[in-house]
Formats: C-alpha cells, sequence, structure tokens
C-alpha cells in the first residue's frame, strides 16, 4: 500500500489504526486460470447460447460471476478470505455491479434480471464488517455502505452541488450507512485533464460538504493538489470529522436499530413546515444543522431554520422558522445545533 507516498504493509497500516480494505468487482478477465476454473465448474453468467457472457465495462472485456449461484458464491468468498488471511486484509470496496452491466437475456443459477444481479452482488456485501458499494438494488435497510456514483470537478448538479440531494434521497429510500463520492470529484480523468488548473476553492468546498457526512474519501492526496492554504483548509474540514465522529457513531448504532438515515432531509425531521424544496442543507440526526457552500465565489449563504432555538459553533443563537443569511468564508462550514424547541 502507498501512504502519503510512502510504501507501508498492512501490519503498519493496522498499528496506526486504519482498516485495510481492497477494492474488487464481479468480473473475471477472459482467458485466465480463474476464468478456465469458474468456466468449468459453472461459476460464470451465460450468454443465451450457454457460453460465459463477455461484458463491456469501464475497464475492458471480461465474464463476470454468478451471483445468484451459492457454489460460485463460496468460491468468491474463499478467495476473499485467502486475503485476509494471509494479508491481513479487513474488509472490502465492491465496485461495479451495476444493472447497465448486465442483460436481461443472461443465463444464471436462479433466474433473474439485471436488478437481480445488481442485488445479488450487492447482498454479498452482507458476509464482511468492513464493505462499500456503489450499486444495489432494492438493499435499503441492509447494513451495507452506499457511496455516490463518480461526481465531476465542477460545481454543477453532477458536481459537488449534487452530493447533499443524493445523499438525502439515499437517506429517504432506506440506504442509512451513506458516502457522498470522492473529495473533489470521482472522475479520475478530470484530474487527468485538469492537473493543471483544478479549482482548489471547489476542492474545499468539497472537503466541508462531506466533513459531517457518515463518510469522506479523498482520491486525488490533497497535499499533492492543492497549495498550502488550500490543503490546510482540507485537513482543518478532516479535523471537523473527527471531531463530530463520536455523534456519526451513535447515530450508527440508532440507523442499525431502527433503519433511519444518518444524514437526513430536512422535510423528514422537521415536516409541515416547508422543508420540502429545502435541498441544499441538511441534518445530521434530528439536532445538527449543516449548510455548506455549494457555489463558486460564494462567502455567505441563505439557511432555512425551521421552528426552534438554535445555535452555531460560535455560541450565537438564533429563533428558528425563518431564512436567514449567515456568513460562510471559505474557512467556515455552517453549522448549527438545535437547543431548544421554543
Amino acid at each position: 500500500s502507498l501512504f502519503f507516498g510512502q510504501k507501508v504493509t498492512h501490519s503498519e497500516l493496522h498499528a496506526l489504526g486504519f482498516k485495510v480494505m481492497l477494492w474488487n468487482c464481479p468480473f473475471l478477465s477472459a482467458d485466465t486460470i480463474e476464468f478456465r476454473h469458474a468456466r468449468d465448474m459453472g461459476y460464470l453468467v451465460k450468454d443465451k447460447n450457454g457460453n460465459p457472457s463477455i461484458k463491456q465495462w469501464w475497464d475492458g472485456y471480461s465474464a463476470v460471476l454468478d451471483f445468484t449461484n451459492p457454489f460460485a458464491i463460496n468460491w468468491y468468498k474463499e478467495q476473499n478470505q485467502k486475503l485476509m488471511d494471509q494479508y491481513g486484509i479487513d474488509g472490502f470496496k465492491f465496485f461495479a455491479g451495476d444493472a447497465h452491466f448486465y442483460s436481461n437475456d443472461d443465463i444464471t443459477y436462479l433466474p433473474t434480471d439485471c436488478n437481480g444481479q445488481s442485488e445479488a452482488w450487492a447482498l454479498f456485501g452482507l458476509h464482511y464488517d468492513y464493505n462499500e458499494y456503489r450499486a444495489s438494488w432494492k438493499c435499503g435497510g441492509q447494513a451495507l455502505v452506499q457511496r455516490l456514483r463518480d461526481k465531476d470537478h465542477t460545481w454543477d448538479n453532477n458536481g459537488v452541488s449534487s452530493l447533499i440531494p443524493c445523499q438525502i434521497a439515499q437517506g429517504i429510500i432506506g440506504m442509512a450507512y451513506t458516502c457522498p463520492d470522492m473529495i473533489g470529484g470521482g472522475q479520475f480523468t478530470d484530474f487527468w485533464q485538469k492537473a493543471d488548473s483544478l479549482d482548489q476553492e471547489l476542492f474545499v468546498r468539497y472537503a466541508q460538504c462531506a466533513a459531517l457526512m457518515p463518510m469522506m474519501q479523498f482520491s486525488a492526496a490533497p497535499w499533492r493538489v492543492l497549495d498550502e492554504k488550500h490543503f490546510n483548509l482540507c485537513k482543518e474540514a478532516a479535523w471537523l470529522h473527527m471531531e463530530y465522529t463520536p455523534i456519526i457513531l451513535e447515530l450508527v448504532e440508532h440507523a442499525k436499530n431502527t433503519g433511519e438515515p444518518i444524514i437526513r432531509y430536512m422535510e423528514y425531521v422537521f415536516p409541515n413546515q416547508g422543508m420540502e424544496t429545502v435541498t441544499n442543507q441538511f441534518m445530521l440526526g434530528d439536532k445538527i444543522l449543516v449548510a455548506p457552500v455549494i457555489e463558486k465565489g460564494v462567502t455567505n449563504r441563505e439557511v432555512v431554520f425551521p421552528e426552534g432555538r438554535w445555535e452555531d459553533t460560535d455560541g450565537n443563537a438564533f429563533d428558528g422558522g425563518r431564512i436567514l443569511f449567515v456568513d460562510a468564508p471559505i474557512n467556515k462550514l455552517p453549522i448549527f445545533k438545535k437547543v431548544s424547541n421554543v
């Protein structure tokens, strides 16, 4: 593994307090030893002619394991267990599995459609305490971490502006354990094409937006792509996440028992107060309101306060039931705690 540009072992990472996860996917490169074994054992999805179905996905053309087949599941679990036993791996990031990589005329061990194959891949992750998915189907309420699909290095509705609406939508459909995609944007091609012109303000606002969400993930290392000022602001966002981690973990336990989301839609927490169109701020649990800046060059923003009494992190008090403009310079994430109902 690489850690701050240096090679480290899993033992060293564990000693630093980290859990170690590996990226994997349901695809097998054709004409390999593993492919031939899986083909001969009947572990692969087949096409309508009964041959291994070769799928086109973003990394080329591959065969795909049939996760409706319990024997294929056991075989794959054995491969992962070897990695856990030999290398101390704690869990896995299960990537791909999107329904559009499959076909409704695929032949599988148990008859199903594209969505059913995506669901089967997702449910495989329940075998592991540490998992993360990008794609699944009908898995709300399951103990699965769901991250958003890759977002762009932009301010628009497929960039940082999409994080809050998508996170609160995930919560409403039953996905409590969520991740807002990579800070700065998860489309790695953006960092190739814009390596010399990254928007450093955008990178910071991405980090602040994620700071009070269940997970923060950095793709491009901020110390490599940002100047000292903006790198330090990203560090501050990461430390803010650490400060609120006890609250986040309490909400994780609550979600485990109730299914309630960690990141909550304003209307969900405060029904019938006109909050249904408010999708640029969110609640962490029922008492912490977070209002990130998601527009370029903005240093103050409108906040819709529900009824009750609120305090910001500087101790300033606000009466709810109204809309106020609050200061939000580049070094500030507006956070408010509900201190009373009146």
